[in-house]
């Protein structure tokens, strides 16, 4: 939940890494302008260990290699006004996640004033957690309502 002007690089950089950034994969890819930019994947082989370890193997297998690829540049982008600022927020944080620090949640969360629920989860927590993740859903439903 980063604040106006403040990039996601700056906002993880306040805090311990994660297990993440060892397990990513970089790939080049050409833009508009003839430059080539960058897209992080996780390494197949970490995707149970890093990203979804509460989930059958199985099914982390699925997810390693239908993951979809992150541009880089999306760390070094300011954010716009956050929605934050003007509007009631709910969020989970994953106590047990190994692709972002959940304490970086944790500070976003409550500097935006956000509604939180933890659960002891991985960083797929709906999948792992899809009770849990519908109940913070429908509580901000009903918290909202008119």
């Amino acid at each position: 939940m980063p604040d106006e002007g403040e990039t996601l690089a700056e906002l993880q950089g306040g805090f311990p890494e994660s297990s993440l950034p060892p397990a990513l994969v970089p790939t080049t890819y050409p833009l508009p302008d003839g430059s080539t930019g960058t897209e992080i994947s996780v390494d197949p082989a970490r995707v149970h260990d890093i990203f979804a370890q509460d989930l059958d193997p199985a099914l982390t297998r699925v997810l390693a290699v239908s993951q979809r690829p992150l541009a880089t540049a999306v760390f070094g982008e300011p954010a716009s006004t956050p929605a934050w600022r003007t509007t009631p927020s709910w969020g989970v944080v994953s106590s047990s996640d190994h692709t972002i620090n959940p304490d970086i949640e944790r500070f976003g969360y409550r500097r935006a004033g956000t509604t939180v629920t933890e659960i002891d989860s991985s960083h797929v927590v709906m999948l792992s957690h899809p009770k849990e993740v519908t109940d913070v859903i429908r509580e901000a439903i009903r918290a909202t309502e008119r």
